[in-house]
C-alpha cells in the first residue's frame, strides 16, 4: 500500500479514537460513579478534564509539530493517549481517573492538532479532496457510534473497556506511524507562545473550577469570588499577550472579519447547548428511568442517525445556500429540539424525550459542514490551520463551561424541587447534600436506604426534582443555541469568504 494510505490510515484511527472518547464516555459515567464512589463534581471533570486539556494544548501542539516533526509529535500524541487510557481503565479511585482524563486530552490534542497538516503534506489536487471527505466521515462517524458502542463495551465488559480499547489500537497506530508515515515541519516555524498556553488554561481551569464548586461553596464565597477573579486576571493577561507576540497562539487578527467570530460562537453554542447536555441527558435515563448503558445507548441513535444522514445532506446544500442561514438554521433546530424535550414529569418515560432527540440531531447535522467551511474560508490557505483549530477549541471550550454551568443550575433546581417535598421528614435538613448525591446519579443508593414505608415518597419526590431540574436546564441550553442562532445571522457573511484553489474547499467540507 502506497504511503499516502497509511498515512490516511493512521489519521483517521487516530482521530476517531480522541472524539469517540468525547461520546463514549457518557454512558459509562453512572458506573463510573457507582463503582469509584464518585460525586457529582467528580463526574462532571471526568468529562471536563479531557475537553479543556484538548481545548487548551491543541494551539501549541500544532506549533511544537511545525517545530520538531509532525510524525514525531504525532507518534508522541498516540503513545500519550494509550499510556493513559490504560491508567483510565486501571483508575482506583476518581481523582485518578480525572487525572487520566486530562492525560489523554492532552495527546489527543496532540493527535488533532497533526491529522490535517499529515494528510497534506501527502494528498494534492483531487486526492485531497478524497483524503479531508475520509477525514470528515470519520469524525461524523465517531460521533454516531460512541453511545452505542459505550453502551455495548460497559455492559459487557465493564466501563474500563472503554479505555482498554484505545492501548492495542494506539500502539499499532504508533507503529505503522514511525514505520510508514513520512517526516515533515515547518522550515519557517516559530517559537511557541508559553504565555499564551499557561494563561489560557490557567484562566479555563479556574472558571470551570468555580462554577463546579459554587453550590457547595456558595457564589459569593471568598474561594468562589477569587476563583472567578484570577480566572478574569489570567484571561486579561491572554489576551494582552496575543496581541504583543508576533508567535501569538491565537491569531486575534481573524476576529476582525465578523464572519470568523461568529463560526467560534456557532462552535461555542452548540457544544455548550446540545453536547453539554448528553452528560444529564445520560443520568436522566439510566439513573432515573433506570436504562442499562446499552439501552441509554441505543435510545441516542435517533439523535446520532439523524445528525449523520442530515450532516451529508447539508454539505451538499452548503455549496448553494447561504452559510448563515444553515448554522442560523441548525442551532434553531437544536433550541427547537431541545424545547421538545421539556415537559417531563416523575412518571415520564424515555420517548417524551424522541421528538427532541430528531429535531436537535438535524439540527447537529445541519450546523457542522458549513461551520468546517466557515472556520478556513474567511482566511487565506496558509492560515488555515490556526483557523481551524481555535474554531475546534471553540467548540471543547462550550463543552466544558457548558457542562460546568447546567451543573450548577441542574444541582440548585433539584435541591429547590427536593426541599418542599422532604419537609416534615427526618432527612429533611440534609437536602443539599441528596441533591448533590442525586445529581451524581445516586439515586438507587438513596432510595435503597430509606425505610420502605417512606421509600415510595421519597421515589416520587426524588423523580419529580430530577425532571424538574432537566426541564430548567433543557430551557437553559435551548436559550444558549437561540442565542447562537441569532448572532450566525447577524455576523456570517458571504462577502468575508476567500477564494480557494480546487482541493481547499473539499477540505473544508469534509473537516465537519
Amino acid at each position: 500500500m502506497h504511503r499516502k494510505w497509511w498515512t490516511l490510515t493512521v489519521v483517521c484511527t487516530a482521530t476517531f479514537m480522541l472524539l469517540l472518547d468525547i461520546t463514549i464516555v457518557n454512558v459509562a459515567l453512572p458506573k463510573i460513579a457507582s463503582d469509584l464512589h464518585a460525586s457529582f463534581s467528580d463526574i462532571q471533570w471526568v468529562i471536563d478534564a479531557y475537553a479543556l486539556t484538548l481545548a487548551s494544548v491543541l494551539l501549541t501542539a500544532g506549533s511544537l509539530a511545525d517545530l520538531v516533526g509532525r510524525r514525531l509529535v504525532f507518534s508522541c500524541g498516540l503513545a500519550l493517549f494509550s499510556l493513559t487510557s490504560l491508567l483510565c481503565g486501571l483508575a482506583p479511585s476518581a481523582l485518578f481517573l480525572i487525572l487520566a482524563r486530562a492525560g489523554q486530552g492532552i495527546g489527543g490534542a496532540i493527535m488533532f492538532s497533526t491529522s490535517l497538516a499529515l494528510l497534506a503534506q501527502e494528498f494534492h489536487g483531487r486526492d485531497r479532496g478524497t483524503a479531508f471527505g475520509v477525514w470528515g466521515a470519520t469524525i461524523a462517524a465517531s460521533a454516531a457510534v460512541g453511545p452505542l458502542l459505550g453502551g455495548v463495551l460497559t455492559e459487557g465488559l465493564g466501563w474500563a473497556s472503554i479505555f482498554y480499547i484505545n492501548v492495542p489500537v494506539g500502539i499499532a497506530a504508533a507503529v505503522v506511524t514511525r514505520l510508514k508515515v513520512r517526516e515533515s515541519r515547518n522550515p519557517e516555524g516559530t517559537r511557541l507562545d508559553w504565555v499564551g498556553t499557561v494563561t489560557f488554561t490557567g484562566a479555563l481551569f479556574l472558571l470551570v473550577f468555580a462554577v463546579i464548586r459554587s453550590n457547595a461553596e456558595g457564589w459569593g464565597s471568598t474561594l468562589i469570588v477569587s476563583l472567578l477573579a484570577a480566572s478574569a486576571v489570567l484571561l486579561c493577561v491572554f489576551v494582552a499577550s496575543q496581541f504583543r507576540q508576533d508567535d501569538a497562539m491565537f491569531d486575534v487578527s481573524l476576529f476582525r472579519k465578523p464572519t470568523f467570530g461568529g463560526g467560534a460562537i456557532v462552535a461555542f453554542t452548540l457544544s455548550a447547548s446540545m453536547f453539554a447536555m448528553f452528560l444529564y441527558l445520560t443520568l436522566y435515563l439510566q439513573t432515573i428511568l433506570g436504562l442499562s448503558p446499552l439501552q441509554t445507548g441505543l435510545r441516542f441513535l435517533p439523535t446520532t442517525v439523524v445528525a449523520f444522514f442530515v450532516s451529508a445532506a447539508a454539505g451538499k446544500l452548503s455549496a448553494r445556500a447561504p452559510v448563515r442561514l444553515l448554522l442560523s438554521g441548525g442551532l434553531a433546530l437544536v433550541a427547537i429540539g431541545l424545547l421538545l424535550m421539556r415537559g417531563l414529569g416523575a412518571g415520564s418515560g424515555w420517548t417524551a424525550l424522541l421528538p427532541g432527540f430528531i429535531v436537535a440531531g438535524a439540527g447537529v447535522g445541519m450546523v457542522n459542514p458549513p461551520l468546517a467551511s466557515t472556520a478556513i474560508g474567511v482566511v487565506p490557505p496558509q492560515r488555515s490551520g490556526m483557523a481551524s483549530g481555535i474554531n475546534s477549541t471553540f467548540r471543547q471550550v462550550g463543552t466544558a463551561t457548558g457542562i460546568a454551568v447546567l451543573g450548577a443550575i441542574f444541582e440548585s433546581s433539584i435541591a429547590s424541587g427536593l426541599g418542599p417535598k422532604l419537609a416534615g421528614t427526618p432527612i429533611s435538613g440534609h437536602t443539599a447534600q441528596i441533591a448533590h448525591a442525586v445529581a451524581g446519579g445516586g439515586t438507587p443508593g438513596l432510595l435503597a436506604a430509606v425505610p420502605p414505608a417512606e421509600r415510595v415518597r421519597a421515589s416520587e419526590a426524588i423523580h419529580g426534582a430530577f425532571a424538574s431540574a432537566m426541564n430548567d436546564i433543557l430551557l437553559v441550553g435551548a436559550v444558549v443555541a437561540l442565542v447562537g442562532s441569532a448572532l450566525a445571522l447577524v455576523l456570517v457573511r458571504a462577502r468575508d469568504f476567500v477564494s480557494y484553489g480546487a482541493a481547499e474547499p473539499a477540505a473544508a467540507a469534509a473537516a465537519g
